[in-house]
């Protein structure tokens, strides 16, 4: 069994994103083929280049691997060390030549994201981050914002709810709606207070939020499902119900204008 620190895990996944970053220099956002998987996701040459070298970097005896491009492996439930990994989150994005795409991984331990980094190959930015280290900015110390109060704050919505029109019903609020891809990037910007605040009220994968909940935590923000719940990992089903992160003085407020708006289903879980 692996027992490396934190502090160890962070520059393994330092290096991993540096060579899956290689690997995205080798295609052009914009100009690349996708394929439609079932359930119309989009997937490229790239996710599945940036999987494979990932999986190289990282995986060691002992330690489980739950990857978007990865068939699952169900001996990860028997794992204490899984890896949570999104070769490339915003698909959608980089096959649109979008810079809101990144690469998303996490260390997750008994359940819990302990460690993770994200890095957008587009703008050049990288988020590490774990429990015993805080958080890394582009290499500087970074925390979540400090607001109290959601009037005047940034959220970063999803570019797809407010396509749908999920969104509206914020419009009439004194806080500023920001659309964007990639809820990884998402959750990253909030966790160096780049942004004040992000939440989904629909669906996502363990792959999609492990690594960004892992820097929101150990910056000092605060994460939690739609039911008030910390964020727990490697399950069976790695499917969320939703997401809210932010700084830590904005969670009570955000968490009752969530649960506001929670569809009733939603809301008796």
């Amino acid at each position: 069994m692996n027992n490396d620190s934190q502090a160890a895990i962070v520059k393994r996944i330092q290096s991993a994103l540096e060579a899956a970053r290689a690997v995205f220099s080798r295609f052009t956002a914009g100009a690349i083929d996708a394929e439609y998987k079932l359930g119309h996701d989009p997937v490229t040459e790239a996710d599945r280049a940036a999987d494979a070298i990932l999986r190289t970097e990282l995986l060691r005896d002992g330690e489980g691997w739950l990857s978007e491009e990865s068939v699952d492996d169900l001996s990860r439930l028997d794992k204490r060390r899984v890896w949570v990994v999104d070769p490339l989150d915003g698909t959608r994005e980089f096959v649109a030549g979008i810079p809101e795409y990144c690469i998303s991984v996490a260390m997750v331990e008994d359940g819990v994201p302990v460690a993770g980094g994200i890095c957008n190959p587009a703008s050049n930015e990288i988020f590490l981050g774990s429990r015993e280290t805080g958080l890394t900015y582009n290499g500087k110390p970074a925390r979540p914002s400090q607001r109290t109060l959601l009037d005047g704050s940034l959220l970063l919505a999803s570019r797809s709810e407010t396509k749908r029109g999920e969104w509206k019903r914020f419009e009439s609020r004194k806080f500023k709606i920001r659309p964007m891809g990639s809820v990884a990037y998402k959750l990253a910007l909030v966790s160096a207070g780049l942004a004040d605040a992000t939440f989904t009220l629909t669906p996502k994968n363990e792959w999609d939020v492990a690594a960004g909940a892992a820097l929101v935590l150990s910056a000092g923000g605060y994460v939690g499902t739609l039911d008030h719940q910390p964020l727990r990992c490697n399950k069976r089903d790695p499917l969320l119900s939703g997401l809210v992160a932010c700084g830590p003085g904005l969670r009570d407020e955000l968490l009752a204008l969530v649960s506001d708006h929670l569809p009733a289903a939603s809301a008796e879980r």
